[in-house]
């Protein structure tokens, strides 16, 4: 498996992996998943995004990274079902860590669903610790984008 950047170009590939892994697509929105979308997530983080690649270039997972010059935030980190178990999503999260502690980030934290069970366990496996002090709040300043529960 080889890790490499994302760019725009990977564009369809994430779209028919996230829409093909149930919890991933749930977390998906029609703005800020849109190309445009990714497109500025990518341009604000070219360094910090990887996607894993099969020897055929078929694309085996991929992580969406980014940082606010204090925190970075795990926003999109997927494996296609065919290739979990094999060290990949911890290959991504590796490489991710490592680009954004280049870029001076000392904390990250990734936005997992509380009824992802097995994504959970996956974060608490990489060494991620449950928040429970806090509360996660949202806003929408766009109607198309949805608040969530």
């Amino acid at each position: 498996m080889k890790l490499e950047l994302v760019t725009i170009e990977d564009y369809d590939d994430l779209m028919a992996l996230w829409n093909s892994v149930g919890m991933s697509k749930r977390a998906l929105n029609p703005v800020d998943d849109s190309r445009d979308g990714i497109e500025r997530f990518l341009k604000r983080n070219p360094t910090t995004c990887f996607k894993a690649v099969d020897d055929d270039g078929f694309l085996a997972g991929v992580i969406l990274t980014g940082h606010d010059g204090r925190r970075g935030t795990i926003n999109h980190m997927c494996v296609n079902p065919k290739y979990q178990r094999r060290g990949i999503g911890s290959q991504l999260v590796s490489a991710a860590e490592a680009a954004l502690k280049a870029e001076g980030i000392q904390k990250i934290f990734a936005l997992v669903f509380r009824d992802n069970d097995t994504g959970n366990a996956f974060w608490e496996q990489q060494g991620y610790s449950l928040r429970t002090d806090l509360n996660y709040r949202n806003k929408s300043l766009n109607p198309a984008v949805p608040t969530g529960k």
